[in-house]
């Protein structure tokens, strides 16, 4: 019988017969200790000498943290002890976080070590805390945050995705444009910024490469994620040679073929709180629509509560009968979310199982789900149904 998970531990059974499952992670089991693996990476970079052996005691070292990647804080702690071992001393390690709220990233940290690594949340409205760092090839000031800008080492710690999915700019993109400014992040959430394969996607990517660049962003720490809160591999060293490695690894992993489209596909999104967010239900969208049929409809299992944001509201907003255009106007934080299911509504229905009240649901024109006994009817009413799972880290490939 196939089964669905989804959230930490809910899960859904459908008993049709004519059911595909994909979304399985291919190859090498979830890894066991990520502490250890970490470990290991840094001390055998790709094509970089051992971390230890870069830094010097005095060095001020920024680790800018990628948004909601599983693991992170088993990471960061490798990645500490790793540089107080070499000599650096604590009070010079900084934690750069975009967002605020949720758990700290230092937990994970050994307690007399923790207080003394600080943690800073980046406010691209805080002129204070930017720096000028160059212009782009259109002549736009490149803004960074100043703790990056004054770094000695910049060493990110980021969650590898496919290229083609909305919002990822590559194995930089959590140093930029996440800690720049307003007006700079409010670019990158462009609607030619949805397009995988883009000149306008296409000329961004080269913008975060170019402002990685000029920090000096050498060194990168890169996650392969194996679905909910788990990890593949670790992948530290050389940021070209991982970005390679990364590609090939994160392909191996999530590159899914289908030859078939279907009448209806569910797609699940694994992991706690930090895994259910818009963000990664706009993925989870954006790969289900790939597989479903010309007239197909899409169910998302999700244990999302994050109201929408400005955006959404817009998409939700009853008086307005071009909600897709005020979707991609939008550029909030939510607004490739609102531009992703404001594109997919305009050609097929969309169910939503979740932990919103229905009444939020049923103001975006998603059909809200109340348990998997109303998602099993409906499965039951399609001739055809692929389960997805860990939907926001596949690609798919049809064959």
């Amino acid at each position: 019988m196939p089964i669905l998970r989804y959230g930490v531990d809910s899960q859904i059974e459908l008993t049709q017969s004519d059911i595909a499952s994909l979304g399985q992670p291919h190859g090498s089991p979830p890894l066991a200790d990520l502490a250890s693996a970490t470990a290991a990476a840094l001390e055998s970079p790709i094509d970089y000498p051992p971390l230890a052996r870069c830094v010097t005691p005095t060095d001020r070292i920024v680790l800018p943290l990628d948004h909601g990647a599983p693991g992170v804080e088993h990471v960061i702690a490798a990645t500490v002890r790793c540089l107080v071992e070499a000599g650096v001393e604590p009070e010079g390690i900084t934690l750069l976080q975009s967002q605020p709220g949720g758990a700290d990233p230092r937990r994970r940290i050994e307690s007399p070590l923790r207080p003394r690594i600080a943690l800073q949340t980046h406010d691209p409205d805080d002129r204070r805390q930017l720096a000028y760092l160059a212009a782009n090839e259109a002549g736009d000031p490149i803004m960074v945050h100043r703790l990056l800008h004054e770094a000695d080492v910049v060493l990110p710690i980021v969650c590898l995705r496919a290229d083609p999915t909305a919002g990822y700019f590559g194995i930089h993109g959590a140093v930029f444009p996440a800690f720049s400014d307003t007006k700079t992040i409010q670019r990158f959430r462009s609607p030619g910024a949805l397009h995988g394969d883009g000149q306008r996607r296409r000329e961004l990517i080269a913008e975060v490469d170019q402002a990685a660049w000029l920090l000096g962003v050498y060194f990168t720490i890169q996650l392969v994620p194996a679905g909910g809160d788990g990890l593949l591999h670790v992948l530290a060293g050389q940021s070209e040679s991982v970005r390679r490695r990364g590609r090939d690894l994160y392909a191996a992993a999530w590159h899914c073929e289908s030859p078939v489209q279907a009448d209806l596909v569910v797609a699940a999104i694994e992991g706690d709180a930090r895994q259910q967010t818009w963000e990664n239900l706009a993925r989870a969208l954006q790969t289900a629509d790939a597989l479903a049929d010309e007239d197909g409809a899409i169910a998302l299992c999700s244990e999302l509560i994050e109201p929408p944001g400005p955006a959404l509201q817009h998409l939700a907003c009853k008086c307005s009968h071009d909600s897709p255009h005020h979707a991609h106007k939008e550029r909030s934080a939510d607004a490739l979310p609102a531009a992703l299911l404001a594109n997919v509504l305009k050609r097929r229905q969309v169910y939503l199982l979740s932990r919103l009240d229905a009444s939020v649901v049923e103001d975006l024109n998603i059909v809200p789900l109340a348990d998997a006994d109303e998602l099993g009817r409906l499965a039951q009413q399609h001739r055809s149904c692929v389960l997805l799972s860990n939907a926001p880290y596949v690609s798919v490939v049809h064959v």
